[in-house]
């Protein structure tokens, strides 16, 4: 039989222990051994996509994993980045807002403590016509954490709703409060949404929905409001962006939509076009109706839980 390099035999792979392991070493395993005397382990954890990178393991949880229980093995600090499902845009009216955002290191899981329950927030529904607003995106959580999904975008003529970002207005009203601080709330999870401008006429445009990091922008005389901003995380290894605000729709021919957030957030519709829905995974919000014409659906949140190997 071939021999490894401290002259133990090399056979079928077998699982690892803290204590020994055998089977066939990669490269990096054997320097692992050589340099630290320690034998290399494997995810501490089960549940949810399992990728590993800059020195890892991290655990993913999209919108069809929700449910799914993440395992521990052992005692571990983790990273978390927690996001709730985006508020859909109102009918002929306003940008949905983001769900909400929360990340944070040195999260303690023990194995007593778990199995640990993952739930990923839907992306809320656009709103069907003028009189409907854009459903509220649905929570995600981990353990103790929540956030709070997106609150829907007001249709025409009415208030944004409240959510982990607010929707925006629309016809003269404000846009719904974000859940922060600011607002009295228990943590920063996002901002308000926009308000429309002043007069209630039928075609006037919405104000832009919350984003993580930037309140939607207001409705100006022949403009949607833009979607607040998201914010980057590189849980992943790599930046993205996560958690913008739906754009305002507008229903004046010629005149201009409002733009999504970066993190997710759709752009409103124009004239009779309808709002373009938040992306998936980012939880970010729809965009909102053009005149007579629906929001976009908001985005699904995701749940991202990483820890060194």
């Amino acid at each position: 039989m071939p021999r490894g390099i401290d002259g133990s035999i090399i056979g079928a792979a077998t699982a690892v222990s803290l204590s020994s392991a055998s089977g066939i070493w990669t490269m990096s395993e054997v320097h692992k051994y050589r340099t630290e005397g320690v034998w290399p382990l494997g995810p501490a954890a089960t549940g949810g996509t399992v990728t590993s990178a800059d020195g890892y393991w991290i655990h993913t949880f999209l919108l069809g994993q929700s449910g799914e229980d993440f395992q521990v093995f052992r005692t571990i600090n983790v990273e978390y980045l927690v996001v709730g499902g985006g508020g859909g845009g109102g009918g002929q009216g306003a940008g949905g807002g983001a769900g909400g955002f929360l990340t944070a290191s040195g999260f303690e899981v023990t194995v007593a403590g778990g199995p640990y329950e993952i739930t990923v927030g839907d992306g809320g529904a656009g709103g069907a016509d003028s009189s409907t607003a854009g459903g509220d995106g649905d929570n995600s959580g981990f353990s103790s954490i929540l956030t709070i999904g997106g609150g829907g975008g007001a249709p025409n003529n009415q208030v944004g709703r409240p959510g982990g970002s607010g929707g925006g207005g629309s016809g003269a009203n404000d846009g719904g409060d974000g859940f922060n601080v600011a607002n009295g709330d228990a943590t920063n999870q996002g901002k308000n949404g926009g308000a429309a401008i002043t007069g209630a006429a039928y075609n006037r445009p919405g104000g832009g929905g919350g984003g993580a990091s930037v309140e939607g922008t207001d409705a100006t005389t022949g403009r949607g409001g833009d979607g607040g901003n998201g914010t980057s995380s590189s849980i992943t290894g790599d930046p993205v962006l996560y958690a913008g605000g739906g754009g305002g729709g507008n229903g004046t021919s010629g005149s201009y939509k409002g733009d999504g957030g970066s993190g997710g957030g759709g752009n409103g519709g124009l004239n009779n076009d309808v709002g373009v829905a938040g992306t998936s995974n980012t939880g970010g919000g729809g965009g909102g109706g053009g005149q007579a014409a629906a929001g976009g659906k908001g985005g699904s949140g995701i749940v991202i839980i990483r820890y060194a190997q």
